[in-house]
């Protein structure tokens, strides 16, 4: 296996071009795990922890190569969605190296941040040595562990414009801490704009986005003026999350387990947002 090793963003392109085989690897808790198991076998790694260009972060930019934990510490106020789902990624050890460029990468449907990027309208820059793509998330995931990207392009950041109201991230899994996702959901609000982004994660062949559900939601909040949300009105958007996913029976949990939950973490975490909504409303009067 070779070790390829670039310095600089347009050196680890030409690499790229030049072996399309080469597998990236950033934090490597992904890769280096199926290496261990004897799950793959690439031709070459292809490292990218010395490109500094994949490490840089502003508020609605961040380079695929920044670790979960800056992602806390740095992003917290402006993309609390992405910060929420960032703290339940394993460790402390694998958030310090773990990365959002890997989790696209990998584009498992268990991934953490998949539902984040969708439910905020996130777009994920790739380059290659031909030129720089831009995709937005929603046409990011093609199939379990498949992705967009051409053999010779690198995820080179995502651009993520700061929250313009409340989100929220909520997973459930075997256990309270290191865990993959039996499922997941996330919600953004977007007041200004009279909608909602939500979306699921491991409850289908790739996290997608629940359209009907952010349809009904559009009809029925009232940003302008808002008031406690019916009992009702959560039961019914549940509902309509659980509808979108296409989960199966695994070790992890039943089909039916997780429409189940996906329907729980809608309904609370629709409470959550809105209820700061009003909270911040009140706050301003």
């Amino acid at each position: 296996m070779d070790f390829l090793r670039p310095a600089t963003l347009a050196e680890a392109l030409e690499l790229k071009a030049a072996r399309p085989d080469a597998v990236p690897i950033a934090g490597g808790t992904d890769v280096m795990v199926e290496l261990n198991f004897d799950h793959r076998r690439p031709a070459a790694l292809l490292d990218l922890t010395r490109v500094e260009e994949l490490r840089t972060v502003t508020e609605a930019r961040i380079g695929s190569g920044v670790p979960y934990a800056r992602i806390i510490d740095e992003l917290g106020t402006t993309h609390p969605g992405l910060a929420m789902a960032s703290r339940t990624v394993g460790s402390p050890q694998i958030r310090n190296r773990g990365t959002v460029g890997g989790n696209l990468g990998a584009a498992s449907p268990a991934g953490d941040t998949h539902p984040v990027l969708l439910a905020s309208d996130a777009v994920v820059e790739v380059a290659s040595a031909r030129g720089t793509r831009m995709i937005p998330a929603t046409e990011f995931y093609l199939g379990v562990k498949r992705n967009a990207l051409e053999p010779d392009e690198l995820i080179v950041a995502v651009h993520l414009a700061p929250a313009q109201g409340p989100q929220q991230f909520s997973k459930v899994g075997t256990r309270n801490a290191m865990v993959i996702a039996v499922c997941s959901f996330a919600i953004s609000l977007f007041p200004a704009e009279n909608r909602a982004g939500a979306a699921v994660g491991s409850a289908a062949p790739t996290p997608r986005r629940a359209h009907e559900a952010e349809e009904f939601l559009a009809a029925e909040l009232d940003f302008s003026s808002p008031a406690p949300l019916l009992d009702s009105v959560k039961r019914r958007f549940g509902e309509l999350v659980a509808t979108a996913a296409a989960p199966i029976d695994d070790v992890r949990g039943s089909a039916e387990y997780r429409r189940h939950a996906l329907a729980v973490l809608a309904r609370r975490t629709l409470g959550w947002v809105w209820q700061e909504l009003l909270d911040g409303e009140q706050a301003c009067a």
